[in-house]
């Protein structure tokens, strides 16, 4: 008898063990499966109207995680990176960014290009494209034209998709407005931080959507103007066809988030959404659960 206690009084400690080391790592991830990972994060800048040292602290207290899962490869800042854009605000966060030690892409929002001229001063052009791992990437500026993608833009846009569609597995794309919504289709529930310089109509749907809908790659939509108000949404997702919209943010202190995107080998993804203000990371629950309303 005391063999078999003490053998499941072993099984007990191990699995408790087990769940503690789970506990502590991003997401459940099998390196033999996951193909490399990156983070998606909205409204770093946090609070409204507090112009931080830097990032969101409560973004910035899991640095620690970013850095050590060793999955990951980069982020990408999904707007409103800055409360002011200056020099001062844009070293800030330089700062943070080397001490996160990852490569980060920034897809700008209208409080990053209140001054536009510097901000392509310091970091280029405010809509491009790369490839990584066969999986293409398009960074997007709603800003230029009162949330429409058009002229030069759209121009960019259709040719990179037909030069590159056929060439890559998944296609991810990044921008800071949630261009999505309109106030009478089914997203109209969804409470924006903000509709600033928006224009009445806008081509998203008529120009931009179909040119995603027609490719045969699975397209991912990230959107970072959202989480900024306690009682407005932190975060969404909705999939239909070949396209995934996904928004998320942070601000609010209550549903702050930001989003792992695992790319397994197999080209699936998957997520984890990452909780900043509770003790348990994952206590927001699955992305995937958001259902519209």
């Amino acid at each position: 008898m005391k063999k078999y206690s003490l053998f499941w009084l072993l099984v007990i400690c191990l699995f408790i063990s087990s769940c503690r080391i789970n506990k502590q790592v991003s997401i459940s991830q099998d390196l033999n499966i996951v193909d490399y990972s990156f983070f998606v994060a909205g409204h770093t800048y946090g609070k409204p109207r507090v112009n931080n040292k830097g990032f969101h602290p409560p973004f910035k207290q899991k640095f620690d995680l970013i850095k050590s899962d060793t999955t990951i490869q980069f982020g990408v800042l999904t707007g409103d990176i800055v409360h002011r854009s200056s020099n001062r605000d844009w070293n800030e966060i330089d700062t943070d960014i080397l001490a996160l030690g990852k490569k980060v892409y920034f897809a700008p929002g209208n409080h990053d290009l209140t001054k536009p001229e510097l901000f392509t001063q310091r970091y280029g052009e405010t809509f491009k494209k790369f490839v990584y791992n066969s999986d293409l990437f398009i960074i997007l500026d709603p800003n230029i034209d009162q949330w429409n993608i058009s002229g030069e833009q759209l121009d960019f846009l259709k040719e990179t998709l037909k030069r590159n569609r056929k060439k890559v597995n998944n296609i991810f794309v990044f921008f800071h407005q949630v261009l999505w919504w309109n106030e009478n289709n089914i997203y109209k529930n969804l409470h924006l931080n903000s509709r600033s310089g928006r224009a009445k109509n806008i081509n998203f749907w008529e120009e931009v959507e179909p040119l995603f809908n027609q490719v045969s790659n699975q397209v991912f939509m990230f959107a970072g103007d959202m989480g900024a108000f306690p009682k407005r949404e932190s975060f969404m997702y909705h999939k239909y066809d070949n396209i995934t919209l996904i928004g998320s943010g942070m601000g609010g202190m209550k549903n702050d988030n930001f989003i792992i995107v695992n790319v397994l080998k197999n080209k699936k993804v998957n997520y984890q959404l990452i909780a900043l203000n509770k003790n348990d990371i994952d206590a927001l629950g699955k992305l995937e659960s958001y259902i519209l309303k």
